[in-house]
């Protein structure tokens, strides 16, 4: 076996019906099956004026290793063993049920929300009616809050997990193979809904149980060890654990815990705006092409990050959930507030690029008195009110054209954009805090200076996006990933504050379900 690498034009490495012949051609070797080319990563290098796509790939001659051979669909029934219960249905939830099936045990799912069918229709009134429900959103639901906004894969999570693995099963429930070997592997809003309903259904065909509209209110707690959940229906489920993978919105169910007196800390997230381009402006930029990208680049992205001084102390602004040809959408989960997010369909097509621009926000930034675990919980939910406020009080957004906002000018119009509810001029000096808006501001002049054309007034920012991680840690035991307080209870994921995405959720769900099937082993669960 050995590593190589070819340069290719953006027509050999994404023309689907070319690429894999190309390989062999660039390689100069035989296509007659005696070699065998894997691609390991595509990456687009756009440091010169002519863009080229470097694919780095391993060969393996006849009587060589094989590759990694996929996961299979097929889980063993696990229709009579014991049940775990599983709060939450996104990629933490749902990874920790495929790798209970794989060790033995047979896991419940419960989930708050709708199915990704019947939950598109509460995603339309949002968008048409302005209408948010608060148990089904772009937060709640199956698959969670990535299942409609995006699907990116890209993760720094290697060291926690196999990432490798995680893609493989994803690919297995039909996302495409390129997620194996792009060097930002991206799937798509159109396309996780079905990936998602594959994975659900092996599971229950396996004999695990997956319910909608199972609000979790109450956990159940015998000598010190979680023994089940009471849903709002009035509903027990009893296990011999509980996985709590409820996402970073789940406010509720941080309320609940802290009236049990269970142990949670705050902690620090990031907190802005979304800024949205013409994708046509981002590609000239970063391409170097004069007009458009052409028919096989795809609509390029960009990552930004800016150091500022304040009050002594340096907090950083990056881009954050970059989404080329995307949308920006409205991912509140109660009426009263406005919250963005971005998300791409799988071409990438939109004629709008957005990314959120964040800033760092530490625990002193809103921990005012004492040690209030929801402190920033309640920081998050001052703003989005505000946010709602300023632009009517419904889920029409604030927005301010890009350059009037660094020169401190309230638009008097707005750039057409992709959010559906609308947006409404204001000015964000009125909604953000200080802190945040002069960072922002400092950070967007200085991403300007670096991507000539980024600060003008055919952007626009769009407010607030808050939602890029839990505010809140659930702690846990380094070793047996248990709470401290709650034998056999496992925070896990985003909402417990462990992971930042899809990647790391699933990873962060199968570790947890590894470490309860040790530790029940071991009779310590």
């Amino acid at each position: 076996m050995k590593i190589a690498e070819v340069v290719l034009s953006p027509e050999e490495a994404f023309r689907e019906d070319l690429f894999p012949a190309i390989l062999y051609r660039k390689l100069s070797l035989p296509a007659d099956g005696s070699v065998t080319v894997y691609p390991l990563r595509r990456s687009i290098d756009a440091r010169s004026r002519s863009v080229r796509v470097r694919v780095q790939c391993r060969i393996l001659e006849a009587g060589e290793a094989i590759a990694p051979v996929m996961p299979s669909k097929d889980y063993p029934d696990r229709s009579g063993a014991g049940p775990v219960i599983i709060v939450g249905s996104g990629p933490a939830g749902l990874f920790a049920a495929i790798r209970l099936l794989e060790m033995g045990y047979r896991p419940v799912i419960l989930e708050r929300g709708k199915d990704v069918r019947e939950r598109r229709r509460d995603l339309a009134a949002i968008n048409k009616s302005h209408v948010v429900n608060p148990e089904s959103n772009y937060c709640f639901g199956e698959g969670g809050a990535g299942t409609y906004s995006d699907g990116k894969l890209y993760t720094r999570s290697g060291k926690r997990g196999d990432v490798r693995r995680i893609l493989e099963i994803l690919t297995v429930h039909g996302a495409g193979a390129d997620i194996l070997f792009d060097a930002h592997p991206h799937i798509g809003t159109n396309k996780l809904p079905g990936i998602i309903t594959s994975i659900r259904s092996c599971i229950c065909e396996a004999g695990g149980t997956v319910l909608f509209g199972q609000k979790v209110v109450d956990l159940v707690i015998r000598d010190g060890r979680a023994t089940g959940v009471v849903t709002a229906s009035g509903d027990r489920f009893d296990g011999e654990a509980v996985i709590l993978a409820t996402g970073h919105s789940a406010r509720d169910v941080f309320e609940m815990l802290r009236s049990k007196n269970i142990l949670m800390e705050a902690k620090p997230f990031a907190l802005g705006v979304r800024v949205e381009h013409p994708q046509e402006l981002i590609d000239r930029i970063q391409y170097h092409c004069p007009t458009e990208r052409g028919p096989y680049l795809p609509a390029s992205s960009y990552s930004l990050v800016h150091q500022v001084e304040h009050q002594g102390y340096r907090r950083g602004v990056f881009s954050f959930c970059m989404c080329p040809g995307g949308f920006i959408v409205p991912a509140a989960t109660m009426p009263g507030e406005v919250v963005v997010n971005g998300m791409s369909p799988s071409r990438r097509d939109s004629r709008f690029a957005n990314s959120g621009i964040v800033v760092s926000v530490d625990i002193r930034d809103f921990q005012t008195a004492g040690k209030d675990p929801l402190a920033g919980v309640s920081f998050q939910g001052d703003i989005e009110r505000a946010a709602c406020r300023s632009a009517g009080g419904n889920q029409t957004a604030p927005a301010q054209r890009l350059s009037d906002f660094t020169d401190g000018i309230v638009s008097s119009t707005l750039p057409d954009t992709s959010y559906q509810p609308g947006v409404a001029t204001a000015d964000m000096r009125t909604i953000l805090p200080s802190f945040i808006a002069d960072a922002l501001r400092e950070a967007v002049v200085s991403f300007g200076s670096r991507m000539k054309g980024f600060l003008t007034n055919e952007a626009q920012i769009v407010a607030v996006e808050s939602r890029t991680s839990s505010p809140v840690r659930i702690p846990r035991d380094k070793e047996t990933l248990m709470h401290p307080q709650v034998r056999g209870l496992f925070p896990c994921g985003e909402g417990a504050g462990y992971a930042g995405g899809i990647v790391s959720a699933a990873i962060d769900g199968e570790r947890c379900a590894e470490a309860f099937v040790y530790q029940s082993k071991q009779k310590k669960v």
